[in-house]
């Protein structure tokens, strides 16, 4: 005997019998965990995820990195800590407040006073930097173009300081001896980047052209330094 339709219909309707859904018309919330990274929390992945975490919790941990970074030009030891993880909030900050110190006066009377603009420094040091690390790569060079901006631009650092010295010897009446003094500081701090940024960026040229790679470098701190020792505002 060949089932009818009615029969059929009364078998799908039991199969369905047995589920029960319980749907709370207030409650619409679901879960929108990817299978995978269920999967790949059950290997013991860690499911981190920075959209999750508080704003707070991100800005320090990104203070804390660029402190480090800091800490590594200040004593230039491990020579893959700044290529690891490039990144460039540490030179924007540098940059910028090199450009808001070494700006020119705003008042009309020292209108000619030589300072340069904020614009200017700023274009300066990215272009600059820039510049230095086409030279590079076009030495062979075997890091990326960001790596080297990004080095180029943490080691500005010992030129900050030095600046924000001459700018504190700057406060009292200007004698030889100070200008003098304001030279040796600018000098150190034009060696010590010099020096830090070579150690990160030495190994990566080719052996016969690290003195071709290091002299562009050589020219771009010299030229942030001079304009450390010529602001006299």
């Amino acid at each position: 005997m060949e089932p009818t339709s009615a029969t059929m219909q009364e078998a799908k309707l039991d199969m369905y019998d047995d589920v029960t859904y319980n749907v709370d018309p207030q409650n619409i919330e679901g879960d929108m965990t990817v299978e995978n990274s269920r999967q790949r929390a059950a290997l013991g992945e860690p499911g981190f995820n920075t959209l999750d975490e508080p704003i707070r919790d991100t800005f320090l941990r990104d203070v804390r990195t660029v402190g480090k970074k800091f800490y590594h030009v200040i004593y230039p030891r491990e020579k893959s800590s700044l290529l690891k993880e490039w990144d460039l909030w540490g030179p924007l900050v540098l940059c910028t407040f090199m450009a808001m110190i070494l700006q020119g006066s705003s008042d009309s009377a020292n209108s000619n006073d030589g300072g340069p603009e904020f614009a200017e420094v700023f274009v300066l040091v990215w272009i600059g930097s820039m510049v230095v690390t086409l030279n590079s790569k076009l030495l062979g060079g075997n890091i990326s173009f960001f790596q080297s901006v990004c080095v180029l631009g943490y080691c500005l650092l010992p030129t900050t300081i030095a600046l924000i010295v001459c700018r504190i010897i700057l406060m009292v009446e200007q004698t030889t001896f100070l200008f003098f003094l304001r030279f040796v500081v600018a000098m150190a701090g034009f060696a010590w980047a010099t020096y830090a940024s070579t150690v990160f960026l030495g190994d990566s040229q080719p052996p016969g052209r690290k003195i071709l790679a290091v002299y562009p470098i050589f020219l771009f701190y010299f030229v942030i330094s001079w304009l450390i020792i010529s602001h006299t505002n």
